[in-house]
């Protein structure tokens, strides 16, 4: 059987040296849950927030097969995680993806010299309670709002910028998840506007914001464009690593 567990710090040592700021939003009750097999002394946890699992601890193919409903990135803590997700959900998706150092020093001089780049004809905006709806309406930017669980909690200790252009949405730099320290970072463009140095001004703008409040912005890769971004921004890339895309509908807790 499957149980969420209310108290967290049972398996903080299941994830200790997993370097992965969506760890420790369910970790600190942040937001995300985290589930396990056995409650009272668990050996093996699934931490889950957003669209992401990561497994830790001995491999339980319990925790594996009762995944979320819907579409999820799960990682492995090791080979052996890997090879039972891999038996598990034979027709995932293996994929790469790029882990990026946490402990950036930031040139606060470039990043404003970043947000001068902002085109005649486009405006940097906040995400506020109107900003968060105009997010939802279009695939792209919903990210940057949909892991939280509500409005509410969004703009309570979520962090965000967009860029508009004639009041639509064309880029955005979100915290796609939210952790005490800080956030980490969602950034996308509308197809039609890339290629404009958007994700650059509104992730120098939100990096700026989240320094001013003393938050860290966490960066992890999706692909190699995205590390190049980031390296552009002052981060340093760490290493790659492994996490297989899963859609599959079966659920049990």
């Amino acid at each position: 059987m499957i149980f969420e567990l209310d108290d967290t710090s049972k398996v903080k040592h299941i994830f200790d040296g997993w370097n992965e700021t969506l760890i420790y939003s369910c970790i600190q009750k942040v937001m995300g849950k985290i589930y396990v097999t056995d409650i009272d002394n668990p050996k093996s946890a699934f931490a889950f927030v957003g669209c992401f699992g990561f497994f830790g601890g001995e491999p339980e193919k319990e925790l594996v097969v009762n995944k979320p409903d819907g579409f999820i990135i799960m990682t492995p803590q090791n080979e052996a995680w890997a090879k039972l997700i891999e038996e598990c959900f034979p027709t995932s998706k293996c994929v790469t993806r790029y882990a990026v150092k946490k402990n950036t020093v930031f040139n606060e001089e470039v990043l404003r010299k970043n947000i001068c780049m902002l085109p005649d004809g486009y405006e940097l905006k906040i995400i506020d309670a109107d900003t968060y709806d105009k997010c939802l309406d279009s695939p792209v930017t919903a990210d940057f709002v949909a892991a939280f669980e509500s409005k509410e909690q969004y703009l309570s200790i979520g962090r965000g910028m967009v860029i508009t252009k004639d009041d639509m949405i064309v880029a955005g730099a979100s915290s796609y998840t939210r952790y005490v320290e800080g956030i980490e970072i969602e950034v996308d463009t509308v197809p039609e506007e890339r290629r404009k140095h958007l994700a650059t001004i509104v992730c120098s703008a939100l990096i700026l914001k989240c320094l001013e409040e003393g938050l860290y912005p966490s960066w992890d890769a999706q692909n190699m464009n995205s590390v190049r971004l980031a390296e552009s921004l002052g981060y340093e890339y760490d290493h790659d690593y492994i996490a297989y895309e899963v859609a599959n509908d079966l659920r049990t807790h």
